[in-house]
C-alpha cells in the first residue's frame, strides 16, 4: 500500500484533472485542507478585509485549525474521491 504523503500528492495532482470546475465552497474546502495538510494550523495574520480573496483564503485554513496533518491529508484524499 502506499504512503499516506505518495497518496495526498497523487490527489493533489488529480484534483488539476477534475472535469467540472469545484463550486467556491469545494474550492475552498480544498484549499484549507491542501493548507493544513502541508503546513498546519495557520499562524499567518489576517488579511485585510478589502483582500477579499486573501481573506477567504485565510478563512478556509483557519477553519481546519486543530486538524493534524495527516488527518488532513486523508480528509483531502476522501474529499477529492468524492469529486472526481
Amino acid at each position: 500500500m502506499a504512503s499516506l504523503d505518495v497518496l495526498f500528492n497523487d490527489y493533489a495532482n488529480k484534483v488539476k484533472t477534475l472535469t467540472r470546475q469545484p463550486s467556491n465552497d469545494e474550492l475552498s474546502s480544498l484549499y484549507g485542507l491542501y493548507k493544513q495538510a502541508t503546513m498546519g494550523d495557520n499562524n499567518t495574520s489576517k488579511p485585510s478585509f478589502l483582500d477579499l480573496k486573501g481573506r477567504a483564503k485565510w478563512d478556509a485554513w483557519t477553519a481546519k485549525k486543530g486538524v493534524s496533518q495527516d488527518d488532513a491529508k486523508r480528509q483531502y484524499i476522501e474529499f477529492v474521491k468524492k469529486l472526481l
